[in-house]
């Protein structure tokens, strides 16, 4: 087993970002008014275990389509960028059709474990070991959970430009992460096609 302290922060980090749960609380907030109810308990489950059956079945997924992990971890580092102009910005490039109900879809997917997240996952696994994200996995879903059950108060406590101020922040964080990745993962694949 190789824990890593390091890995484990910086993945938490990444997927702390990319899930952006803080940045969610209004749109968590406008389900339960749709819907009376978010059952936190059943979406950070099945968000948990769509991550984690991802972290080790996406890699064979993309063998069978023929994508290497280098190629995905490029792919993922564009989309990591481009959430992060979103967070920075406030614009939104991507949005979802409002949904219906609220616990598996929308929140487990894809707010929680959405493509973004996905794609960061495999991303991260061309780089860390497994049980380090497993780890950073659970931790997120841990916050996402505390969040999810108290989002109001979260939403009174920061205010609308606390959440705005967060949102930047972690949108930066995210650019310079897929900076990196792209760097580390571009290298990569220059080589192998050399």
């Amino acid at each position: 087993m190789n824990f890593d302290l390091k890995e484990i922060a910086t993945a938490g980090m990444v997927l702390f970002a990319v899930i952006d749960i803080l940045g969610s609380i209004p749109i968590i907030l406008s389900l339960r008014n749709k819907v009376g109810h978010v059952q936190s308990e059943k979406a950070s489950i099945v968000a948990t275990c769509i991550m984690i059956a991802f972290l080790f079945v996406g890699e064979s997924i993309l063998s069978l389509i023929g994508i290497d992990v280098n190629s995905f971890a490029v792919a993922g580092a564009f989309i990591i960028f481009f959430l992060a102009i979103e967070m920075i910005l406030g614009i939104t490039l991507y949005k979802d059709d409002e949904p219906e109900t609220a616990s598996i879809v929308p929140i487990a997917f894809p707010l929680i474990a959405g493509a973004g997240t996905l794609t960061s996952i495999l991303s991260l696994r061309a780089e860390y070991h497994v049980e380090n994200i497993i780890i950073a996995i659970v931790i997120n879903v841990i916050f996402v959970y505390i969040v999810l059950k108290s989002s109001a108060k979260i939403e009174r406590i920061l205010g609308k430009n606390g959440l705005n101020i967060i949102r930047k922040v972690f949108g930066v964080i995210l650019m310079a992460i897929a900076v990196k990745l792209f760097a580390a993962n571009i290298n990569e694949l220059m080589t192998h096609s050399a």
